[in-house]
């Protein structure tokens, strides 16, 4: 089962620590303290250490982010916008920083190469 927490643009921008805010759901506030054990307990990385991850890694503008609980396994899925205006969805283990996949056009547009 796929659960989504959105985070606002003001965490997004503000926060070292991410406290995401969630999509409207009956079980906004258990999945809000969940998310935040999760992050307390070292489960999940804070935001900040997946921004920049993604900044090491990709080229674009972060428009979105959200904190997933898919499987069992906390997922940030980000959403860019690429130079050339493209959208592009990359998905990082929570836990680890590690890059799982991206979806979007000109995909190697947006991959910076080592040292860069």
């Amino acid at each position: 089962m796929r659960r989504v927490f959105k985070l606002s643009a003001a965490v997004l921008l503000a926060a070292s620590l991410a406290v995401p805010t969630f999509a409207d759901d009956d079980d906004d506030e258990r999945d809000q303290e969940r998310a935040l054990r999760a992050l307390e307990s070292g489960e999940v990385l804070p935001l900040a250490a997946i921004l920049e991850r993604a900044e090491a890694m990709l080229t674009g503008r972060m428009i979105e982010a959200e904190l997933e609980r898919d499987d069992g396994l906390w997922i940030y899925e980000l959403t860019l916008l690429s130079p050339e205006g493209h959208v592009i969805e990359a998905e990082f283990d929570a836990g680890t920083a590690e890059l799982l996949g991206l979806e979007g056009r000109a995909l190697e547009r947006i991959i910076k190469r080592q040292g860069q």
